[in-house]
């Protein structure tokens, strides 16, 4: 078992404004999925993308606006998303404060060196 609090695990530049954290990967054995922690500021955003493979997001401070090929939706602290393979996605900090939300994916969806592949998350 690794416990690990998030504060020490390092951030790396993503999106636009945006840091993200891999929490545990492949270099912590994890053999199917990885997790991670991405921080936003008021107006950054996550890549405007898609992808094929599944993933699920829980926010986890702040609000977001999620864009999709469907109309605009307000998301806030508490709010689990399940976004399915091939649908576009990006989420938009929409508010004043950091946007802190988790996100898993497979492991296929991060690479080992903890730089995400174009267009996930």
């Amino acid at each position: 078992m690794i416990l690990k609090r998030i504060e020490n695990v390092l951030s790396q530049p993503y999106g636009q404004g945006a840091q993200k954290k891999v929490v545990i990967g492949a270099a912590d054995g994890a053999p199917t999925f990885v997790m991670r922690i991405f921080d936003v500021i008021p107006g950054g955003a996550s890549s405007d993308h898609s992808h094929d493979f599944e993933h699920e997001v829980l926010i986890l401070k702040g609000q977001a606006t999620l864009k999709s090929d469907g109309p605009d939706r307000l998301v806030t602290e508490g709010t689990a998303i399940f976004i399915p393979a091939n649908e576009r996605h990006q989420l938009v900090n929409s508010g004043k404060d950091t946007l802190r939300f988790m996100c898993c994916v497979p492991l296929r969806g991060e690479d080992s060196s903890g730089v995400a592949p174009s267009g996930s998350c």
